[in-house]
């Protein structure tokens, strides 16, 4: 295959099982209703992740799962959960960073409602 020709939909589901375990659903779906989907998904993939990036793959995953359960997208949490699986990533690095994933966001909401602080700093 030259670098001009893009991987077929079977090549491309292959290699989601290789690494991931299996094809997520939704992209199986999106894939049936309008091809084009996946390959799109595919260039991002690229664009956000090139193989001379400074990232080793192990972080990255982390990083993805980070921002899955950041942006409550259950269908990348379980994608990276099996990708940090098939990594062989260990139990200790993923709950760390689901223990970082919450402190951030607790972070957030304590963030969020400084406005809620200022009026009860103004009642008294």
């Amino acid at each position: 295959m030259t670098s001009d020709q893009k991987p077929t939909v079977d090549q491309v589901f292959g290699m989601m099982r290789k690494n991931m375990g299996s094809v997520p659903s939704a992209i199986e779906k999106a894939t049936e209703v309008d091809e084009e989907i996946l390959y799109e998904h595919l260039r991002s993939r690229a664009y956000a992740m090139p193989p001379e990036a400074a990232l080793d793959e192990e972080t990255r995953t982390l990083v993805y799962l980070a921002s899955a359960l950041s942006a409550s997208s259950k269908a990348c949490i379980q994608a990276m959960a099996n990708k940090a699986k098939m990594q062989g990533i260990s139990s200790e690095k993923v709950l760390e960073t689901v223990r970082i994933v919450r402190f951030a966001l607790a972070t957030k909401v304590i963030g969020d409602a400084e406005p809620v602080f200022e009026s009860l700093q103004n009642r008294r």
